[in-house]
């Protein structure tokens, strides 16, 4: 999943007076501990794992911090955190190495191999090649189809099928919209053409290679590792442990846990035009392909300093930065946050690991670390960051009083309760239940039977919806009603997972 910043103006002008010239050679190895170690306290992060490389060597690798809330255990470098969508250039890498070896082409219309791909757009489905589903070019709006997808109990090849209901926001190949389910259907490729799953293909061919021996390459795995970290969250101010996600059915698009020690060889490598102690485990033009940009994202440019693009290759995002060309990526699911950055000219690598989905750091250090590795002048992205966390959360949590007071107050819905219980049906997800609860009304969705949709009055056709699982959030579900009957629903999870909204339609 991804998350993008744009800092609120007052915050900005508050970040423009952070600006210290001098000498940052020395920042990494003098100053980073207790940079890292300050934030710690201030973001309420239970863990993190740092890594820096330069030159083919580690020059920086450390944990910090626990990896459970409340526990001794500490983090370390062989530490395991879920890397997110960090898992999408390990999926592109093994497309472009099929590419290289003839086994494939990125240029193969996707029907080739998986002759039941189709979307909405019936010449698009028919026309898509494998390198647009690499570079999230189909016309979905980001995270587009991820509510029905996440968390849930359908397939891969169930997914896949799906794609087909959705009507893309875009013309296809106009405009970038991130879609995590573009890359399962990639990784679904993969067993068509060699006979092995993704997840054998991508441990076989680059983490055994790489002496990536404690990567983790299913989510469902994870659990059984020695040295893991726990996934946390912040709910109601307190910092709470999660379960782990269970996105194997994504799983090309973000099922690995890694660690920092993992996670540089592979930086190693590919600043190293894929050779790993002298072997060439990865083709350098498989690299420069991945790297090669083929979308166009919407301009994002830097807090401070000078950029001037933002493309997505395959599995990554490029970007120009002070001159240099920068391939990076993040990574966010339930519980964790990553960053994972190349400088390739001055042959750095960056990874930073959290276990925690509600931060800002993750991205505030991997700046902090790219502005001294290129002698820019300290900025404290933390603190700046963390003034945009703060304003964020405080909105929230007065957004969400608001809705609270709102329900004290009893307000009377525009039917009955009762009215608003039935079956109800969108074309994307599938069937929904509301049914009638001891404590109220209460929503049962057909592809995630285990959680729990709470759904208190706030007066009229609207209710705040609260979820078992933090997630997916809350938010007002707003009702249409006709002749004193309710005739559909309009459902908005959180945008981490979704920000397009589903209308349920009601029929019985």
């Amino acid at each position: 999943m991804k998350r993008h910043l744009l800092l609120p103006a007052a915050i900005w002008m508050v970040s423009l007076s952070v600006v210290h010239s001098q000498n940052r050679s020395h920042f990494i190895q003098d100053s980073l501990d207790n940079y890292i170690s300050s934030a710690l306290k201030d973001w309420r992060l239970p863990g993190v794992a740092v890594c820096v490389v330069k030159d083919s060597k580690v020059v920086y690798m450390k944990g910090f911090g626990v990896k459970e809330a409340g526990g001794t255990d500490s983090v370390d470098v062989n530490t395991l955190f879920m890397i997110g969508s960090n898992t999408k250039a390990f999926t592109a890498t093994a497309i472009a190495m099929l590419d290289a070896e003839k086994k494939l082409s990125l240029n193969d219309k996707v029907t080739k191999w998986l002759p039941r791909f189709k979307l909405d757009n019936k010449l698009a489905g028919e026309q898509a090649i494998i390198a647009d589903l690499l570079c999230h070019r189909l016309g979905f709006e980001t995270f587009q189809g991820d509510f029905t997808y996440w968390k849930s109990n359908l397939t891969r090849n169930d997914i896949i099928e799906k794609m087909a209901h959705i009507k893309a926001v875009y013309p296809f190949r106009t405009t970038w919209g991130y879609t995590n389910a573009a890359f399962l259907t990639a990784g679904q490729i993969i067993p068509k053409v060699t006979g092995e799953q993704w997840e054998d293909f991508i441990k076989e061919r680059i983490l055994l290679p790489l002496d990536m021996k404690n990567t983790v390459v299913l989510s469902k795995d994870l659990p059984f590792a020695k040295d893991r970290a726990l996934a946390h969250t912040v709910k109601d101010s307190n910092l709470i442990k999660l379960p782990y996600a269970n996105i194997d059915n994504l799983a090309p698009a973000g099922s690995i846990s890694s660690s920092v020690s993992d996670m540089s060889k592979w930086a190693i490598t590919l600043l190293n035009h894929g050779k790993y102690k002298g072997k060439q485990v990865i083709d350098p033009n498989v690299i420069e392909k991945t790297w090669t940009p083929y979308s166009i994202m919407r301009q994002n440019p830097p807090m401070f300093n000078e950029g001037h693009f933002s493309l997505y290759g395959l599995g990554y995002e490029l970007k120009e930065y002070e001159g240099r060309r920068i391939v990076e990526h993040d990574g966010g699911v339930t519980g964790f946050l990553s960053q994972f950055l190349l400088i390739p000219e001055e042959k750095i690598g960056i990874i930073v690991l959290t276990n925690s989905d509600q931060n800002y750091f993750f991205e505030a250090l991997a700046s902090e670390i790219e502005d001294a590795c290129l002698n820019l002048p300290f900025r404290n992205y933390s603190q700046v960051y963390l003034k945009y966390f703060q304003y964020d959360q405080q909105a929230a949590s007065k957004e969400t009083k608001i809705l609270l007071d709102s329900v004290k107050l009893h307000l009377n819905s525009t039917l009955p309760l009762k009215s608003y219980t039935g079956n109800y049906f969108n074309d994307v997800y599938g069937k929904m239940q509301i049914v009638m609860e001891k404590d109220g009304l209460q929503m049962k969705l057909s592809h995630h039977p285990t959680l729990k949709v709470f759904m208190k009055p706030l007066g009229g056709n609207r209710f705040y919806v609260t979820f078992s699982d933090t997630d997916f959030g809350a938010a007002v579900f707003t009702f249409t009603t006709a002749n004193d009957a309710v005739k559909s629903v309009k459902v908005k999870v959180a945008d981490f997972v979704e920000i397009t909204p589903y209308i349920f339609r009601k029929v019985e």
